[in-house]
């Protein structure tokens, strides 16, 4: 049986994807949540928000992630960070997922990522889960209900939580696989509830295709002025961070909070929604977000809660620290109303350096912009994993290694191009520590992060005077209204101060080291960035 509203010259079966049992084109968020509900999937919360557990995986599975290894993309992929995939696994896989999937039940979603229609990816989502499509709704772009009878997708991807891989027939690593072939324009998920997979896979597409066609993909969060979408500013940071938090200012209006595009036309969201963590969520800290998570139709990810009231427990970390809430762009009041905004006049890098020696807000000249961009730094801390007793680093180059199919260069060399041309301004911002490392100091006052970043935004900032970072070279605010003085100088705030310069050499040498990989595909200028 096929139900819903579908072009009828797209159906599954056109696609070679037959014997399937009921078949469900388009359905709109109640009839998904009747279905998940008959399911058994999750459950219904205040407001009509619908509570799941993704059971194993509760995030993202990145050493199961693979690309198919064909002639046409050869060249192109930085195979050091994607595992490839032969052809004929590949094949394997898909004949074997088919099978597996002959008499169930899916739902499929017509949807599209990229908000400037110029630049716009169709894609059909197809899931064993009623809440995958409910979820993916929410979180891709949705096409107005009559476009939909001449909708053919350019990708396809079907995602099949039951299905096993076997990692000898399948060359995989697991029975958990994720396997994306351009060739065939299909990605394959299997193994794994966690949503996140679905729209990082549109993602991965799009930080390929996009820099094809010399557009830059960022795994990032904007917005703009009230009124004035010119003064756009986009807000790179790797999770915990505070990139969804920052960018959410009641007094700009949000793009979107996590993957965009910048064109010659300017910047453009990705989504249609968004994917915001809830531990520890506020409604005094948090309100707009806190909001969405007893609205209809939410999805509350990993989150426990009281199986009577259904109230959410958002200090409970039991699940896991990653539990989320995904939701439409337009349950955030201040959200665009088209997802586009003008050229970056602000480009915002953001890092939570459990070390403690970074300051709270630096200018990067374009070459440290794109030495900081290719280090994508930010910091582990202590308890946070199972062996990890002092602050580890993270380097995730392009601020989201796991979701670039090309190699960094490719994309740093995008940005810089992009900040020459339209005369962005490029600061570094560290939402961690200060006064000393993790365990030690405390953590980076958010007021004092938000007042930096408003005088940032209006231009206030480059009025003041700055020093040079004696670690890093940039340049750091001396004197800022509504901000202690002695925050500015991170070594200031360590009681310690022989203690702090051990610590900043210590975080300097584990840039270098990391920085050495890309080295012999930058130019001069960016190697001269690296040290202070």
């Amino acid at each position: 049986m096929t139900t819903g509203r579908v072009n009828p010259k797209q159906r599954l079966e056109d696609q070679g994807i037959s014997g399937l049992g009921n078949v469900y084109y388009n359905l709109m968020e109640p009839a998904l949540i009747e279905e998940a509900l008959k399911r058994d999937e999750g459950t219904l919360g205040n407001g009509g928000a619908f509570l799941v557990s993704t059971g194993e995986h509760t995030g993202r599975s990145p050493k199961d992630k693979f690309v198919v290894r064909t002639p046409s993309v050869e060249d192109s992929i930085w195979w050091e960070n994607n595992k490839p995939m032969t052809p004929e696994a590949f094949d394997a896989l898909y004949a074997d997922m088919l099978a597996h999937m002959k008499g169930g039940d899916y739902f499929v979603q017509d949807l599209y990522g990229g908000a400037d229609p110029a630049h716009r990816l169709d894609v059909r989502m197809v899931t064993e889960l009623a809440w995958h499509g409910l979820f993916i709704r929410h979180l891709l772009r949705r096409p107005a209900r009559d476009e939909l009878d001449d909708f053919a997708p350019e990708f396809t991807i079907i995602n099949c939580p039951s299905f096993k891989a076997d990692p000898e027939k399948h060359g995989c690593r697991s029975s958990t696989v994720v396997a994306l072939n351009f060739d065939k324009k299909l990605i394959l998920i299997g193994g794994t509830e966690y949503a996140g997979e679905n729209k990082k896979s549109v993602f991965t597409l799009l930080n390929y295709i996009l820099p094809g066609k010399g557009i830059m993909a960022m795994h990032c969060s904007a917005n703009h002025a009230i009124d004035n979408p010119v003064d756009t500013a986009v807000f790179f940071g790797l999770s915990g961070t505070g990139k969804t938090t920052l960018s959410a200012d009641p007094s700009r209006v949000l793009i979107g909070d996590d993957e965009h595009g910048w064109s010659d036309r300017g910047t453009f969201n990705f989504e249609g929604g968004c994917y915001a963590k809830t531990i520890n969520l506020s409604a005094e800290a948090e309100p707009e977000i806190y909001a969405t998570t007893t609205k209809f139709g939410t999805v509350i990810e990993n989150m426990v809660f009281d199986p009577e009231t259904k109230e959410l427990d958002f200090d409970d970390d039991s699940l896991t620290a990653n539990m989320r809430c995904a939701y439409p762009l337009e349950y955030i009041s201040n959200a665009s109303p088209n997802s586009l905004g003008g050229h970056p006049k602000n480009i915002i890098m953001l890092t939570c350096d459990a070390f403690g020696v970074l300051p709270p807000i630096a200018r990067l000249t374009p070459a440290q912009a794109m030495y900081h961009f290719l280090s994508g730094f930010t910091s582990k801390v202590a308890g946070t994993e199972k062996g990890v007793t002092e602050p580890e680093p993270t380097f995730s180059t392009c601020f989201g290694a796991p979701f670039m199919p090309r190699r960094p260069e490719a994309y740093g060399n995008l940005l810089r191009e992009k900040i020459a041309k339209h005369g962005a301004t490029c600061w570094l911002v560290n939402t961690g520590w200060t006064g000393g490392a993790y365990g030690t100091g405390s953590r980076m006052p958010i007021k004092a992060t938000r007042a930096l970043l408003h005088a940032a935004l209006d231009g206030s900032l480059n009025d003041v005077e700055f020093r040079k970072d004696a670690n890093f070279g940039f340049e750091v605010p001396v004197k800022v209204e509504g901000v202690a003085e002695v925050l500015l100088d991170p070594r200031r705030t360590w009681e310690d101060k022989d203690a702090y310069d051990t610590q900043a050499r210590k975080l300097v040498t584990m840039f270098a080291d990391n920085f050495a990989q890309y080295v012999p595909f930058i130019d001069e200028d960016v190697k001269a960035a690296a040290i202070g």
